[in-house]
């Protein structure tokens, strides 16, 4: 098979999809339901740390894409 991405770019994306998968599991938590309220969908891992994680991956991908690796 014929990639129009190097394998090195290939690499990369799996690395960004990786680390999108670690920023939503971050995320992840027990909800608050109708009679408990569950203080920890406030928590800093939660709410700053999961979608700054998940940004970064975003973020990561794009480069991976537009990375263009040196030729020899």
């Amino acid at each position: 098979m014929d990639f129009k991405l190097p394998k090195l770019n290939l690499i990369l994306l799996a690395i960004a999809l990786v680390i999108i998968i670690i920023g939503f599991a971050l995320m992840t938590g027990q909800p608050s339901t109708e009679t408990a309220f569950n203080p920890d969908i406030f928590s800093f891992r939660r709410i700053t740390l999961g979608p700054m994680i998940a940004l970064f991956g975003f973020v990561f991908m794009i480069f991976a894409i537009l990375f263009k690796p040196k030729k020899k």
